[in-house]
C-alpha cells in the first residue's frame, strides 16, 4: 500500500497538472468530465495522475463550484538526490507562489526550503543528505 496525495483545484486542474509534468519531466494522465455531469463544462478534469519518482499524485477539479480554502496542514514532500536537483525544482514549482521558507541547508539536509506554487500546492523540496 502506498499512499497517494489527490488535490482539488478550482478549474486550474489541467494548467497544474501539464506544469507538473514539464517540471518532474512526466506525461500527466488527464480525463475529462465529458457528459458525465450535467451542468458541468466537459473540459473540466475529472481526474489527473502523474508519476513522480516512484509515486503518484492525482487531482481534479472541483465541479461543485463551491470556494473552497487554499490546502493547509498537508505538503507535499519531494526529495533529489542533488542540491542542483533540487534548486531547479524549487525554482520552478514556487516561480508564481509563495515562498515560506528559502531553499537552504539545513541541520537534516544540504537543502530544504518551502513554498505554495501559484495553484496554491503546499511542497516542501529537499536534497537527499549524503550518506
Amino acid at each position: 500500500m502506498q499512499p497517494i496525495p489527490y488535490l482539488f483545484f478550482s478549474n486550474t486542474a489541467r494548467e497544474a497538472f501539464t506544469y507538473y509534468g514539464e517540471v518532474f519531466g512526466a506525461d500527466p494522465e488527464i480525463m475529462e468530465m465529458g457528459d458525465q455531469m450535467p451542468g458541468v463544462d466537459p473540459k473540466t478534469v475529472m481526474h489527473a495522475a502523474l508519476k513522480v519518482g516512484d509515486g503518484w499524485i492525482y487531482g481534479s477539479d472541483d465541479p461543485s463550484g463551491t470556494d473552497f480554502s487554499a490546502m493547509a496542514g498537508c505538503n507535499i514532500h519531494v526529495s533529489f538526490p542533488t542540491v542542483d536537483e533540487a534548486t531547479r525544482v524549487f525554482n520552478a514549482l514556487s516561480d508564481g507562489g509563495e515562498v515560506r521558507m528559502p531553499l537552504e541547508a539545513t541541520f537534516w539536509a544540504p537543502a530544504f526550503g518551502a513554498f505554495s506554487d501559484r495553484f496554491g500546492i503546499r511542497w516542501m523540496v529537499s536534497a537527499d543528505p549524503a550518506e
